[in-house]
């Protein structure tokens, strides 16, 4: 694993995954935290150059969330760490996809599915 992280903490988006058809129905808000790792050194004098540009990543990310449906928050997640991973080239990723409000009677913090690649 590289030394350095580059973290997208709790992105936020409006979608409709999950297997119950209130879901697809009225939809529900997900979180979504994407960490890449590598070597991050000589950025600073290079003025960027060859790094991950991270609003590019968050429009990857929002373009699957909404733009996609899966019943699984872990299926949610593993597509989001393929299309980041392949689109900017990535060998090491971790992505973790929240349902803050699953639709579960009880009381709890919601649902976490988290994906390692290359980790």
């Amino acid at each position: 694993m590289g030394n350095d992280v580059l973290r997208l903490r709790n992105m936020a988006f409006y979608a409709y995954h999950g297997l119950f058809p209130e879901e697809e129905k009225l939809g529900q808000r997900f979180e979504v935290d994407v960490e890449i790792y590598g070597n991050f050194r000589g950025y600073a004098q290079n003025g960027g150059e060859g790094a991950v540009n991270y609003p590019e990543v968050y429009a990857a990310v929002e373009a699957v969330v909404t733009g996609e449906r899966f019943g699984l928050v872990e299926s949610l997640a593993d597509r989001i760490a393929q299309v980041v991973q392949a689109r900017f080239g990535l060998t090491q990723i971790v992505v973790r996809v929240r349902k803050p409000n699953p639709p579960v009677s009880g009381h709890f913090d919601g649902v976490e599915a988290e994906v390692r690649r290359g980790i």
